[in-house]
């Protein structure tokens, strides 16, 4: 008999099809916030008319101030400076803007506001894996400071409670998880993916249909998540190839948007991933991959491997792609491919001197571990560098 559990997010509201600068300023005055802080990066700073601008005209008086200049994967350095910025300008309600990196960014500052943290050490014991001698516990105050979430990418941080933080100096990626990093609001405007570049958003589309395969093909799936991955692989499939041959689809765009939405449904309700996010970390911390690109390269190759194990169950990702005749590896490196994102690790300039490295980091994470069929040793993990290479 099956047994489990399901988590459900602490999130109140996901407004969907509304302009971004109408639903945030409703959400904020629906919050009574009145000094709203926005945490964003220097790419949309520089776009005229982008959503960040919008935002921010959009909230009045009740704009207290805004961080732009988060990075790539989070880096704390950028979480501390950002969680002091807002420190100052007195915020009572923080607005994320932009992709996975940005939001995951927000729910660390979440963290250091609500325990004064202002140092890199001063995150340590907060961490997932953390040594037992030093792990606490995330301490939110009696009424903490949250967040809005406005997302221009498809990676879908908005809908967990789980932060990935990079250590700099470790070239590591560190995870730090509260019920409330959830953000409180999220806002789904399809518009708001127009000042994207198109590689990233495909490439972040790549990602959400990685959530939707690594939790259905999980041996966590159950009946409660199985329907919602497969139908956001089902939108995925159909929605990214639309965007592609119209650009400015803006429906397209909002099915892509249920479509990730629903993807990582699974995962936040606390099914795992697997191999494919697992050696994706060790890509993007220490070899600065882009989060999508570590999806584009290693989910048809995780799939592969995997197949020898969960053929049948692969069937059925086949059969939401609408080709159920064909494996699910191939039809997913051909959407890559379509779509005109990096396939190989060649392509994201890895090199085969870098897999022991790769492989050892790589068994050091919890998805690794998760696999459908158990990797034992970095001798696997490198046969799944070898397909994906």
């Amino acid at each position: 008999m099956l047994n489990g559990s399901f988590t459900i997010q602490a999130q109140e509201r996901v407004i969907f099809g509304r302009p971004a600068e109408q639903a945030v300023l409703a959400e904020v005055q629906r919050y009574a916030a009145q000094r709203a802080f926005v945490i964003s990066t220097r790419s949309l700073r520089a776009q005229l008319d982008s959503p960040l601008q919008r935002i921010e005209q959009g909230l009045g008086a009740l704009h207290a101030g805004s961080f732009d200049r988060i990075r790539a994967h989070s880096p704390r350095e950028d979480v501390l400076e950002a969680a002091a910025a807002a420190r100052a300008a007195q915020a009572d309600v923080l607005i994320a803007v932009g992709g996975g990196s940005v939001i995951d960014a927000t729910k660390a500052v979440q963290m250091a506001l609500w325990m004064d943290l202002r140092t890199a050490q001063s995150l340590e014991p907060y961490r997932q894996g953390a040594a037992a001698e030093i792990a606490k516990p995330i301490l939110a105050p009696p009424e903490p400071i949250r967040a809005i979430a406005v997302s221009t990418t498809l990676s879908a941080a908005e809908f967990t409670s789980q932060a990935g933080v990079t250590d700099t100096l470790a070239n590591a990626k560190q995870g730090f998880a509260h019920r409330y990093f959830a953000p409180r609001s999220v806002i789904l405007d399809p518009a708001a993916t127009l000042h994207t570049p198109a590689w990233l958003l495909f490439c972040t589309g790549i990602r959400a249909v990685d959530h939707a395969v690594e939790s259905y093909c999980s041996p966590q799936a159950n009946p409660a998540t199985e329907a919602t991955s497969l139908q956001g692989l089902r939108l995925l499939a159909a929605a990214l190839p639309r965007i592609k041959a119209a650009p400015t689809d803006l429906d397209a765009r909002l099915q892509a948007q249920f479509g990730m939405w629903q993807a990582i449904a699974a995962s936040a309700a606390g099914v795992p991933t697997g191999a494919s996010h697992g050696i994706g970390y060790v890509l993007g911390a220490s070899y600065g991959v882009a989060h999508g690109h570590t999806s584009c390269v290693m989910l048809p190759a995780v799939l592969r491997w995997n197949s020898v194990l969960n053929a049948q169950r692969q069937v059925e990702l086949s059969r939401a792609m609408d080709a159920p005749q064909r494996a699910a590896h191939e039809l997913i490196a051909e959407l890559v491919q379509q779509l005109e994102q990096p396939g190989t690790l060649r392509a994201v300039n890895i090199q085969r001197t870098d897999f022991d490295l790769i492989a050892s980091r790589a068994l050091t994470y919890g998805p690794v571990r998760a696999n459908p069929r158990s990797i034992k040793s970095a001798a696997d993990v490198k046969e799944i560098l070898e397909f994906a290479w």
